[in-house]
């Protein structure tokens, strides 16, 4: 199967429609206009494509210098299994490479580890755990 890749945000529709499929707003903490502002302020973005149907999707954040967070790294249950999630994550990883970014974070599901670890990823130790704040 060809896939067409794109640095680009995919239309607010297609975003929309694919990260339903997610189910991670289910508690509808933000619209999905919110959602759509957020990645179009990403520092960078991998969109994937089958035809014209949006089956993939990751970002960045980050300051180009040290500090980065790959986030909402999703692709559509139909399309799961087939190497698209390793698709986006090269993607993005390449990119931190070709600016010369060393230190590179995320969270992931519960489950998920196996996959970033195939990738490079190791958990943070036990005695450097990370912290959040949730405000309701």
């Amino acid at each position: 199967m060809v896939y067409t890749i794109r640095e680009t945000n995919p239309t607010f529709e297609k975003y929309q429609a694919l990260h339903q499929t997610t189910g991670w707003n289910a508690k509808g903490l933000y619209t999905y206009e919110q959602l759509y502002q957020a990645i179009c302020s990403s520092w960078y973005r991998v969109s994937i494509y089958d035809e014209h149907s949006l089956i993939g999707y990751g970002r960045i954040i980050s300051d180009g210098i040290y500090q980065t967070f790959i986030c909402d790294v999703m692709v559509h249950p139909e399309y799961q299994r087939n190497g698209i999630g390793t698709i986006i994550m090269e993607a993005l990883l390449a990119h931190c490479k070709l600016k010369n970014i060393k230190w590179i974070q995320l969270s992931c599901a519960k489950g998920k580890q196996p996959f970033y670890q195939k990738l490079g990823f190791s958990e943070r130790d036990a005695d450097a755990p990370g912290m959040m704040l949730f405000f309701d």
